[in-house]
């Protein structure tokens, strides 16, 4: 059992933290400041997690997933963000984003299509929801398709793509496969249809923009997309029409519970690595943790990585019970992102100079914590999601 553990959990999931917290240690960490550095990809990385099924985990095995749940995608989004969140976001996006739409919501034809390839870690999906002049207002969606029906037959049409999208993870890489995206397809009651399509990558009319220069996440794949007449076979859309946003809204409900299991992975990983270099660096003929500036530091990290992790838990509870967990959820990810952010700050300090060098873990961390609070709905959208479930 891990020390920072916040419940005893079945042996399955102990299991599982356990090589996955070997992985990230052997595997990942090595290389996290080089794929940082270089803003490369870490292709070796995204295959090695393939190859231990990280990328179906929460799938069924029909679908050549692992048959495991959310809360186990979650734990190891948790290990691996320790020592690096962006090899932890290309797996959430990957499978909270790219896969799971097709999974809830699409026909049996997609899910067989799509699928199997994107559960064993071959082929990545993108989440193509927030546009430029979006932002925290997704509903305000200007992407518009419209269906061409050609000979006028049923399912014989093709749906005509314009618009934009930014902020994509997972758009650009030598292994994206697939696209999953609102569009506006009509009125009804004087408010906008939105509906979701699934666009394959290449598709004409698709372009993939240059990759964004990023503060943090350096080795995340990220771009604007654009669409320019692009034409999908009129099958292609994913699950009702008009019912693109509301699903869209369910997917984020969940993904929130999966970034605050990110943030509280990165708020641990600046308490172990503080606690480490507090024990090894002097200064004054004696260890920095002799001292209780820096010692009762490292407990208040600690107890923010505690609570924010039984948040996350509760939330993944809760939805794994098939009960409500929206208000759970925006509680989990405003505490954890917070959580991650305070200690990048406060582990950076402990640090002192060596904590603002990019080499060092803590510093990565510094840059890439502050897009926990904005991702995947900001730190006010959370609070607002909080207030609405209190009937305020």
């Amino acid at each position: 059992m891990s020390s920072n553990a916040a419940v005893d959990l079945p042996s399955e999931y102990q299991e599982l933290q356990a090589s996955v917290r070997a992985f990230a240690n052997e595997v990942v960490a090595p290389v996290s400041a080089r794929h940082d550095e270089e803003h490369s990809f870490p292709y070796e990385v995204v295959a090695g997690m393939a190859e231990m099924g990280l990328f179906g985990l929460p799938f069924p095995e029909e679908y050549d997933g692992m048959g495991a749940d959310y809360f186990a995608h979650c734990l190891v989004l948790e290990e691996l963000a320790k020592v690096d969140q962006s090899v932890a976001i290309t797996l959430e996006a990957g499978v909270s984003l790219g896969a799971m739409p097709v999974f809830l919501f699409g026909t049996e034809a997609q899910k067989q299509k799509w699928l199997p390839r994107l559960a064993r870690g071959e082929a990545l999906g993108a989440f193509g929801l927030t546009e430029p002049g979006g932002g925290s207002d997704a509903g305000g969606t200007r992407t518009r398709a419209v269906l061409d029906a050609g000979s006028g037959a049923v399912g014989a049409g093709e749906w005509v793509i314009n618009g934009s999208k930014q902020f994509i993870t997972n758009s650009g890489t030598d292994i994206t496969e697939l696209i999953t995206a609102t569009a506006v397809t009509g009125e009804k009651d004087g408010r906008k249809e939105i509906s979701s399509f699934l666009i394959p990558s290449g598709t004409p009319g698709l372009t993939v923009e240059k990759a964004y220069n990023k503060v943090g996440w350096n080795a995340s794949d990220t771009h604007p997309l654009t669409f320019s007449d692009v034409r999908i076979p009129e099958e292609n859309m994913l699950g009702e029409r008009g019912r693109g946003f509301a699903n869209f809204l369910r997917i984020l409900d969940e993904g929130r519970i999966a970034i605050a299991a990110m943030a509280v992975g990165a708020a641990q990983g600046c308490v172990d690595a503080s606690v480490t270099y507090a024990k090894q660096r002097e200064a004054f003929g004696r260890p920095i943790s002799a001292y209780q500036g820096i010692s009762f530091k490292i407990a208040r990290m600690e107890a923010r990585a505690h609570t924010a992790r039984l948040a996350y838990y509760r939330a993944a509870a809760l939805m794994l019970a098939g009960r409500e967990f929206k208000k759970e959820a925006a509680i989990a990810k405003l505490i954890a992102g917070e959580a991650a952010m305070d200690n990048s700050r406060d582990a950076t300090q402990v640090f002192g100079g060596y904590g603002f060098m990019n080499e060092f873990v803590v510093a990565r961390h510094y840059r890439d914590s502050k897009i926990l609070e904005v991702g995947e709905g900001t730190t006010e959208v959370q609070l607002m999601l909080v207030a609405r479930e209190l009937g305020l």
